[in-house]
């Protein structure tokens, strides 16, 4: 059992982690190594990975391979009892302890992170700063030859007794196209996609070009620093987040450690969110707009994502889509 400690922020410093490797009850760790160029982390994994990580595929594991509508986007939620079945696999129990890495700003990390949370996992932190920090901190790597035996039939799953986790999806809250339009309307709705894409210049994956109308641009790599790739201190979240209207200019209680927590990273059992979202978040396909509601997170919001996100709008051809600066 890797029962969690009580943690207030949804990301976890190297050393940190190098610590909790060591304890009597380390934290499960998963390896989400992604991107659109790379899709398939696992060779990547298989050459070196943080010890004991078991590798998280987002294309079967943490997206659906049902892409029958295409409305629902390329990478729609995963059905709940397929979803469970791998958390199972991965060893998780209901108050499982997890961290999930990437060596990719946490593009992909953050989608299990989003996706874990709004399963129900109250215990689920970030890398920050991901493999590079992790390297860069002098910690080890395991490769696929040098892991411990007795692995199972997934060569990239680490031997371990199997999880009990029972999900509970709905956790955090979503959104419907619909749902979508509405608050980009009355509310705050961010595009985490390039700039150019979401104004239209260029489209290179989706059926048309553009933003939902009333959008507004976030590119979920400006969250990170461009030489650590760790997410940007929480005064430069803030202040760049409210010049968008996304959380006020100023914490509403005074500057301490409970400040950068949402209701998100609270520890207790997750529950289904009862009241109406204030902002959304979306991109191309539902991935990198977690990366955009883990940085609310940190900022004490709770961001609604658009699981279906622009692959899924722009497939519907009765959906408007806007161009230009917002």
């Amino acid at each position: 059992m890797t029962a969690a400690p009580h943690t207030s922020s949804p990301l976890l410093a190297p050393a940190e982690l190098a610590a909790l490797l060591e304890s009597p009850a380390p934290p499960i760790v998963l390896d989400v190594r992604w991107s659109l160029a790379q899709p398939d982390g696992r060779a990547d994994w298989a050459a070196g990975h943080i010890p004991g990580a078991a590798y998280v595929s987002m294309d079967d594991d943490l997206a659906s391979p049902d892409h029958a509508d295409p409305t629902r986007g390329r990478h729609p939620l995963p059905d709940p009892a397929d979803l469970e079945a791998a958390m199972r696999r991965w060893g998780i129990d209901d108050d499982s302890a997890v961290v999930v890495y990437d060596d990719n700003r946490a593009l992909g990390a953050a989608r299990a992170w989003w996706l874990l949370r709004w399963a129900g996992l109250s215990h689920v932190r970030v890398l920050d700063g991901g493999l590079r920090a992790w390297r860069a901190g002098g910690h080890p790597l395991e490769t696929a030859a040098s892991a411990a035996p007795g692995a199972t039939d997934r060569s990239e799953t680490p031997a371990r007794r199997p999880g009990s986790f029972t999900i509970r999806p709905g956790a955090l809250p979503t959104l419907t196209a619909d749902a979508a339009a509405e608050l980009a309307r009355t509310g705050v709705l961010l595009d985490a996609r390039a700039g150019e894409r979401y104004r239209g210049e260029t489209e290179p994956l989706d059926a048309r070009a553009g933003h939902i109308p009333g959008a507004l641009n976030r590119p979920a790599t400006d969250n990170t620093a461009e030489d650590t790739h760790a997410l940007l201190p929480p005064e430069r979240l803030r202040a760049d987040f409210a010049r968008l209207g996304a959380v006020p200019a100023a914490p509403a209680e005074p500057a301490g450690p409970a400040d950068q927590a949402g209701p998100a990273d609270q520890a207790g059992p997750a529950a289904p969110q009862a009241t109406a979202p204030r902002v959304g978040v979306y991109c191309g396909s539902g991935v990198t707009a977690c990366h955009n509601a883990l940085a609310l997170a940190v900022l004490g919001e709770t961001a609604a994502l658009y699981p279906a996100s622009w692959s899924g709008w722009s497939a519907d051809p009765d959906r408007p889509a806007a161009t230009g600066p917002q």
